[in-house]
């Protein structure tokens, strides 16, 4: 068996508050954080990334902004000289632990629900994707999820590369009834 990686190479998440854990149970404000991680962006263009209304973003927006999911940048004028509030992602989300069984909503179908959003804008051919179907003892499970946690964290750690292309990645495991 292969050595589990150290466990202080993990980011340690702390428990989601309440108002976190509900914050992060919207499969759209998952996706206006995804939007917004590499760009900051109006509440009117994050609108029209997700195809939404822009009176309906806000909502989600606002939540995100009290909540410290996402930071306002300063005001900025528009092409006709309106005041625009630009928004970007703080990465607060990668640092927090929303797990159902500290008695918070649990997150899994929001986020389920925003990644078909997201790959529903993807053209075909344009992704990777695989599939396993495992028989794990408790501790090899454990383990598997320790060593992607690894590789996760480091590469969230990494500052964006200037020429770097955006990607998603998505990740569930979870238990194969027969």
């Amino acid at each position: 068996m292969t050595a589990q990686p150290d466990r202080s190479e993990l980011t340690t998440r702390r428990p989601a508050t309440e108002e976190e854990a509900r914050a992060l149970a919207s499969a759209v404000r998952l996706r206006i954080l995804r939007v917004t991680l590499d760009q900051a962006l109006t509440n009117k263009e994050i609108a029209e990334r997700l195809g939404r209304n822009p009176a309906s973003t806000l909502h989600h927006v606002r939540r995100l902004v009290d909540t410290g999911f996402l930071a306002a940048e300063p005001v900025r004028r528009g092409r006709r000289g309106s005041r625009e509030v630009p928004y970007r992602a703080t990465g607060k989300s990668w640092t927090v632990n929303v797990s159902h069984d500290a008695g918070h909503v649990s997150n899994e179908r929001a986020m389920l629900a925003a990644y078909l959003g997201e790959i529903g804008d993807v053209p075909p051919g344009q992704t990777v994707s695989t599939r396993l179907g495992l028989r794990l003892t408790a501790d090899e499970r454990a383990e598997l999820l320790t060593r992607i946690q690894v590789v996760f964290d480091e590469f969230a750690r990494r500052p964006p590369s200037e020429h770097g292309e955006p990607l998603g990645v998505f990740l569930m495991v979870y238990p194969d009834r027969p």
